[in-house]
């Protein structure tokens, strides 16, 4: 047997019907979107057709999504931007301590070049106080980026109530949405941000290809120069696969955003069930209510994750924690929020996909079961 693949936030497997989109791009629509000629001409309306297709995902106008490299690339874009299109304005920054590394080190990186970041806490539940967050804002404060859920322990931030605070000191507001889209509804009208990032890969669509939500009138530093490809904003030659992909994965996500997300939760919660019989002194690190339909963040006491997932042999998953030879490192999320290091060093993400099986969370809960008897 395959082994059981319960790391879904890590990445997806590209689905069948966004392979299907693709194919044609392997074949005779090759041509660049920047052409006049007929090869051009079709090339462009498959990315036009795939720009309307990332906005009917995120509630947008077409014009306002922005193609991009992926996750990474889409944070970068939209805080690096921002930052330096508003410097004149104020240095002052504020994000969380509980953020990707994508955001955390572009933070770091702007601090460098003389801005002043504030990393907001949060509790055991990952979730950032509003109050607090109203506190760290200030004249002067250009910029905020708050995830729209934690990529570790599926808490979901208060958004919109944020991005409201934010704007009413002037601020830009950003929030990371590889997490959250295709997972639960991520609507730019509704969440308020000025600026979203999604990720290809984490929707079940190729890898290397994301797009950036710009709200019409927000304005940003260009991040890539060159030619005036999407919009003069972000030059150089289109990812035709990867755009079509996106497109096709954005689409049904969109349409079938209830039924997948209620498959995850159905397969998570036979895991948190079956967990709970085998290992009742292991602490679950999310909220109970506000979280992602898909992920289970759960420590087992007195064990470090990565050997009791080198022993699970057949599961993948991912460990909150990491061994060295003198030490253990356990996650900044797990640090933020204070799990006491003995739960913290075993810690072990799951996350199921739209596609899990009730067989295959079965067969997980045996292995791992044996994995933990070993100790």
């Amino acid at each position: 047997m395959d082994p059981v693949y319960l790391d879904y936030n890590a990445t997806t497997p590209i689905s069948p019907e966004v392979a299907e989109a693709i194919r044609p791009c392997l074949g005779g629509l090759f041509g660049n979107p920047s052409s006049s000629h007929f090869y051009g001409r079709q090339a462009r309306l498959a990315v036009d057709r795939a720009r309307a297709q990332v906005s009917f995902l995120l509630g947008c106008s077409p014009s306002e999504i922005i193609f991009t490299s992926g996750g990474t690339e889409s944070n970068n874009f939209a805080l690096k931007g921002a930052a330096f299109a508003n410097r004149d304005k104020g240095r002052h920054i504020v994000t969380t301590a509980v953020e990707h590394p994508a955001v955390l080190n572009v933070y770091r990186f702007l601090e460098a070049r003389g801005f002043e970041a504030v990393y907001l806490p949060v509790d055991g539940c990952c979730l950032v106080d509003p109050d607090v967050f109203r506190k760290a804002l200030k004249p002067g404060t250009v910029l905020v980026s708050v995830m729209h859920a934690n990529n570790e322990v599926g808490t979901i931030e208060p958004i919109a109530e944020l991005a409201e605070a934010a704007h009413a000191c002037g601020a830009v507001f950003h929030t990371d949405a590889a997490q959250t889209a295709g997972k639960v509804p991520v609507r730019a009208d509704e969440l308020g941000a000025d600026l979203i990032s999604i990720a290809g890969h984490k929707l079940y669509a190729p890898k290397g290809v994301g797009a950036l939500y710009v709200r019409e009138g927000t304005v940003l530093e260009k991040f890539m120069h060159g030619a005036g490809h999407e919009s003069g904003m972000r030059a150089g030659t289109e990812n035709l696969i990867g755009i079509v992909g996106l497109g096709a994965a954005c689409e049904l996500a969109q349409r079938g955003l209830e039924k997948n997300a209620a498959a995850m939760k159905a397969a998570r919660d036979r895991l948190f069930s079956g967990l709970r019989e085998i290992a009742p002194g292991a602490r679950v690190n999310m909220h109970p209510d506000k979280c992602l339909p898909n992920t289970l963040n759960i420590s087992f006491p007195g064990i470090a994750a990565s050997e009791l997932l080198s022993r699970m042999e057949g599961l993948a998953a991912s460990g909150g924690a990491a061994c060295h030879s003198d030490s253990i490192e356990i996650s900044h999320v797990l640090a933020a929020m204070k799990v006491p290091l003995d739960f913290a060093m075993g810690t072990v993400r799951f996350s199921t996909g739209k596609d899990t099986t009730a067989e295959e969370i079965d067969r997980a809960l045996k292995i791992i079961a044996s994995a933990l008897k070993t100790f």
